[in-house]
């Protein structure tokens, strides 16, 4: 991991995103019509194009290219392929989340939120879906209809911790700018925080109504995605790395601790342009620092590692190096950057899959030891087709549904 630099080759235009956005934040312009009426943005790549005297066109959703070391919103981290932050454009979500997106086949758009506890005894996770990307219904689909597997993937870890995912078809599917539901759970975007209600049933082995609300309040909105490929067929866009989290699921679930909040964007499945990938997030002295690092198929890499403050700015940064740790309990491989001499540690298991592990991990940044969240994504294992029978017994599908 010898190439942590930001760099900057003029600007690059590869993205996930239309030509259109949320007016008066993103830029306006004709929208591609929804069924329901409701204004929708419609995902695309676009080839990869660099020129270091490109005009931009007004609007806030001009293209600043890759955000320069040094420059406004500077960061450490980029890849050797030239990977970098850039401002936010084109999805209407660039002061916060916009849900009135429209996925082509084969693609995909996921929200995240994750939490711990302030006493680090409990996390929990949600995943809105559109397009659900470890679906098996969604792969045996063809993945030729996204908005027919969609799902709202909600966890809790901890004595007790139980876990609903419901494959859901198009019927339990509703979109507007600031509000997503899919039959039963929504998220809403009120302007300053993201509320979830949840009414889900989780799955074996501890099956059982899992409802009540999770409200996460962010501490800033950051301005900034990451193309994640080179042609920008997959995009990472960190909203809020740091923020606080309340939840309130009944049952001993009721409390606050630090959280945190992403969105991801693809034209293409996962497995087909990655290998492996792990990403984290760690609370840092006045804000967070994210790592994601990637494996790509054509044999390419993804090494990046950002420090976002409070409020949603970018500090210039240096990741460290990648240090591995023991392997998840059904052996995937783990790293995550660590001071150098530092060996990073598992403290709670959170999801312990063949193919997938999150867990809260503990490393040292800069000198100072800090408590995250970390995934590590086997791809080349999720591609092979023996996981879908196991997946489906934890992921049900359940294609109907009617709004009251």
């Amino acid at each position: 991991m010898s190439d942590t630099g930001l760099r900057s080759s003029g600007a690059t235009w590869a993205g996930v995103f239309p030509a259109t956005g949320r007016a008066g934040i993103d830029g306006a312009g004709a929208v591609s019509p929804a069924l329901s009426g409701q204004r929708r943005f419609p995902l695309r790549a676009e080839p990869t194009r660099v020129d270091g005297s490109i005009s931009t066109p007004h609007g806030q959703d001009a293209d600043a290219g890759a955000l320069p070391g040094g420059g406004r919103g500077a960061s450490g981290g980029g890849d050797r392929n030239g990977s970098a932050l850039r401002q936010a454009r084109g999805r209407g979500d660039l002061g916060g989340p916009c849900f009135a997106i429209d996925v082509a086949e084969n693609g995909y758009a996921w929200w995240y939120i994750d939490g711990v506890s302030d006493d680090g005894s409990q996390a929990v996770s949600v995943i809105a879906f559109i397009g659900s990307v470890f679906s098996p219904w969604y792969r045996w689909s063809g993945r030729k209809d996204p908005e027919n597997n969609v799902c709202i993937n909600v966890a809790t870890y901890g004595r007790g911790g139980r876990f609903a995912m419901t494959d859901r078809g198009r019927a339990a599917l509703r979109q507007s700018d600031d509000t997503f539901t899919v039959g039963p759970s929504s998220l809403h975007w009120d302007g300053d925080r993201l509320v979830i209600d949840i009414d889900e049933v989780s799955s074996l082995p501890l099956i059982s109504r899992l409802r009540g609300q999770i409200i996460l309040t962010p501490s800033g909105i950051t301005d900034v995605e990451l193309p994640l490929t080179q042609d920008g067929a997959h995009v990472w866009r960190p909203f809020s790395p740091t923020a606080r989290i309340d939840v309130a699921l009944g049952k001993g679930w009721t409390w606050s601790g630090h959280g945190y909040f992403d969105s991801n964007f693809g034209t293409r499945a996962l497995e087909q342009d990655f290998d492996f990938w792990t990403w984290a997030r760690y609370p840092v002295p006045g804000g967070s620092v994210c790592f994601y690092d990637a494996t790509r198929r054509d044999g390419s890499a993804l090494n990046v590692g950002f420090k976002f403050t409070d409020s949603g700015g970018i500090e210039t940064f240096s990741p460290p190096p990648r240090t591995q740790f023991n392997r998840s309990l059904w052996a995937v491989r783990r790293e995550t950057r660590a001071d150098p001499g530092y060996r990073p540690k598992q403290v709670k298991s959170m999801l312990d899959a063949p193919f997938y592990s999150r867990s809260v991990v503990r490393t040292k940044i800069d000198g100072v030891e800090t408590e995250g969240v970390h995934e590590a994504l086997d791809l080349t294992r999720f591609r092979g087709p023996w996981l879908m029978p196991m997946l489906a017994v934890r992921v049900p599908r359940r294609a109907g549904w009617k709004f009251s």
